[in-house]
């Protein structure tokens, strides 16, 4: 697919946008790769299983000031990889588990940021430091995100789509939950009805 050169400009500049705010808010953002088939493409053979990070030494990175991620994005439309276990962690789970938790966490008043891929996962961003039980998330298709991974923000680009907000950071007034509480919620859309994710709406 052919993209202009100002639809190229643009989202380059929604990127660098999106990366500092959340670099001001301190959450450790660093640049990724992005699709090779796009015509705005980075580095080939990493769309398979998503943005990986362009530099090679990105753990020592971790933490770079606003101003300085912005020059990151200065010329180049990298995709938005957030650094789990400093501050910020993410747990993933299938979209259907994901909505039902999404209503779960919305009938006990607790605001997550959530974050939904083309690949139909959806992760709900916590603090750091507290560790799920190792028995429920095996069982339950769960990965916990910590110190030493990464997970895409938006708008970072798939190849087959965009990384997208279910719900922004700003609803929650970028306050994040304890791991437990996202999986408590998980732990009762196990065992909700099979629909109950479809009273979900958007927040984002």
């Amino acid at each position: 697919m052919e993209w202009s050169d100002s639809w190229r400009g643009a989202f380059r500049i929604e990127l660098r946008a999106e990366a500092v705010n959340l670099a001001w808010h301190g959450w450790p953002v660093l640049p990724g790769t992005y699709p090779a088939g796009a015509q705005w493409a980075g580095r080939e053979g990493v769309e398979q299983d998503g943005p990986v990070p362009v530099h090679r030494d990105w753990q020592e990175r971790i933490g770079t000031k606003a101003e300085q991620v912005a020059t990151w994005w200065a010329g180049r439309s990298y995709s938005i990889l957030l650094a789990t276990g400093h501050g910020v962690d993410a747990i993933e789970v299938g979209a259907d588990l994901g909505r039902r938790a999404a209503v779960a966490l919305r009938a006990t008043g607790i605001p997550v940021p959530i974050v939904a891929t083309p690949s139909g996962r959806w992760m709900f961003l916590v603090t750091t430091g507290q560790a799920l039980r190792a028995d429920w998330v095996a069982e339950h298709d769960v990965h916990h995100y910590g110190r030493g991974e990464y997970v895409p923000l938006p708008p970072t680009p798939f190849q087959h789509g965009v990384v997208h907000w279910r719900v922004k950071p700003q609803i929650c007034a970028w306050q994040l939950p304890q791991p437990g509480v996202v999986q408590d919620a998980l732990t009762e859309a196990v065992h909700a009805p099979a629909d109950y994710g479809l009273l979900a709406t958007d927040r984002a």
